[in-house]
């Protein structure tokens, strides 16, 4: 395997980034701490989590997520193995939101104790916040850089324009800038990124760390139709939406691919994102041994230019 650089960074990653939304929900502690061995056994380093991970889950606060990564890097002690990535910005409470400075200090702060460490390496804006002087927000990043609690930041959720404007602010008052940028993309949902912002990104060198890589579970070829939407709790909610476009040709493209290849769809639709111009790792979260070990085969699955076009006809 071959590291990718995030951004201008100097930061070096593995092309594939373990979605820690799971820890702690889907994926008990036992079982976290079982799949992050496994991870980085296999010679794997970058993982990405959230604050807010995972707040939505009956009986949870947010913070489930970084607590089980915490514990995990204190009884493994692998900490110097990996590249962490987590997420400020989204609601907490009602008072624990958005991107000002004052708030950056102290969400940093508990993000830094659940995860029991001492820095950060990728600390990102979880989502724009048009109500806080962007200055204000990459002022408050500056000083952690400072302090060493941040080696660098990254932005998910942002527009093209207001990306474009993050980076203008960063470079008139000599502030540090987004190095990483993650936005929804995956072989069913390609307009988010493709076009200005993908331009944007390739141009200024950002990296990109696409989420939802799988389409919530929908590219690993488990939804086929409505019937199927039962096999996780995330179907109905999500990968449904995909049957009623494109999504089944999309399906019969992967697996005329992954037929050729002995491979399964995941793999095909991971290699797809590691394979386009501007990605640096495509994030994707397993709750079992046997599911990492599938996804983390795509980084040794080539497509070939023929392979490529076709899954860019089918799904454009």
């Amino acid at each position: 395997m071959s590291k990718r650089r995030i951004g201008r960074s100097d930061i070096h990653v593995q092309p594939f980034c373990f979605g820690g939304n799971v820890f702690g929900w889907t994926a008990d502690e036992a079982m976290s701490h079982r799949l992050l061995d496994a991870f980085v056994d296999a010679g794997f380093d970058f993982i990405d989590t959230a604050d807010v991970y995972s707040i939505w889950a009956p009986g949870h606060s947010g913070g489930e997520s970084e607590s089980t990564i915490g514990r995990w890097l204190k009884k493994s002690g692998k900490r110097d193995r990996v590249v962490i990535a987590t997420k400020v910005g989204m609601q907490m409470a009602p008072d624990k939101t958005g991107l000002k400075a004052a708030y950056i200090a102290r969400a940093v702060e508990d993000s830094l104790r659940r995860l029991q460490t001492d820095h950060i390496d990728l600390y990102q804006s979880h989502r724009d916040d048009q109500d806080t002087p962007i200055a204000e927000t990459l002022a408050a990043y500056e000083s952690l850089i400072k302090a060493g609690k941040v080696r660098t930041i990254g932005a998910s959720n942002y527009t093209a324009a207001r990306l474009r404007e993050a980076l203008d602010v960063s470079a008139k008052n000599n502030l540090p800038r987004y190095e990483c940028m993650q936005p929804e993309y995956n072989l069913v949902e390609r307009k988010i990124f493709e076009g200005e912002l993908q331009d944007l990104c390739v141009r200024e060198q950002i990296g990109v760390i696409p989420f939802f890589s799988l389409a919530a579970g929908f590219l690993t070829g488990k939804y086929r139709s409505e019937a199927d939407l039962s096999k996780s709790v995330r179907g109905p909610r999500m990968a449904g939406k995909y049957l009623k476009t494109n999504g089944l040709k999309v399906l019969d493209a992967m697996d005329r691919v992954a037929a050729s290849h002995k491979a399964t769809c995941a793999q095909v639709a991971l290699a797809w994102l590691m394979a386009r111009k501007g990605l640096t790792a495509p994030i994707a979260s397993a709750t079992s041994p046997a599911q990492l070990a599938e996804l983390l085969g795509a980084v040794k699955l080539s497509l070939s230019a023929t392979e490529i076009a076709e899954l860019d006809e089918t799904s454009g």
